[in-house]
């Protein structure tokens, strides 16, 4: 199944882009996507326990399953200042 991946600030220049599609087998989780796209974008595994993840729009766990055509988007955590 295909699967939109969205950057977003730091982790946006990491990927060098700001979004990309990704395919995954069928039945994989948030999780799993993550694992596939930190293999696949340098220094995104450094990143990994503080992301915040989101599926079509709504904050989610690693352990929601994904659908074909779901909307992810990857995002450092919130800093203020």
């Amino acid at each position: 199944m295909k699967v939109t991946v969205l950057f977003f600030s730091v982790l946006r220049d990491l990927a060098g882009t700001e979004r990309i599609e990704i395919d995954l087998p069928g039945g994989a989780s948030l999780g799993d996507l993550v694992a596939a796209v930190a293999a696949e974008v340098p220094g995104l595994a450094a990143w990994d326990g503080k992301l915040l993840l989101a599926v079509n729009g709504e904050y989610a766990g690693r352990e929601v399953v994904l659908a074909e055509g779901d909307e992810v988007a990857l995002m450092p955590p919130v800093q203020g200042g």
